[in-house]
């Protein structure tokens, strides 16, 4: 890897719920207008991975540069290496980030899971993947 670039293990609320409850959100309003919705969609989305993939604690990373470049999950079988990112939007799109972590990683394939309602290629090797459909595109562990 590149000089300045960090990995290491993700830590991350892993249940949604109990990060709800210290945050002192009680309803889905509440939620869907807290300023840390986007983190905890992220939390849930990267647990919701982990589970589909079966995916164990010395697989999963999180990845950053000293330049603020960032992945939310790199899953490492292997040779394999998956990236995953995820944003709660419903009009994904490339970024800077995502080409560099492609290279800087040598991914096989990185996901953003987004909001949406439909998946569809944003690259080479990048495929934006609708919440709805993540569990059939990950279904066997095969993340292709």
């Amino acid at each position: 890897m590149a000089v300045g670039v960090r990995v290491a293990v993700a830590v991350a609320v892993g249940d949604s719920g109990l990060l709800h409850v210290q945050l002192g959100i009680a309803t889905a309003s509440e939620l869907r207008s807290h300023p840390r919705l986007g983190a905890s969609w992220e939390g849930f989305v990267v647990e919701q991975v982990r589970t589909l993939l079966r995916a164990e604690g010395d697989e999963c990373y999180f990845w950053r540069t000293e330049h603020g470049t960032e992945l939310d999950l790199l899953v490492v079988r292997g040779r394999v290496r998956w990236g995953f990112e995820v944003k709660r939007t419903s009009a994904p799109k490339v970024t800077r980030s995502m080409h560099s972590a492609l290279a800087d990683l040598a991914l096989d394939r990185l996901w953003l899971i987004h909001a949406g309602e439909r998946s569809f290629p944003l690259g080479p090797k990048i495929t934006a993947v609708s919440w709805l459909d993540l569990a059939n595109r990950l279904a066997g562990s095969t993340a292709t």
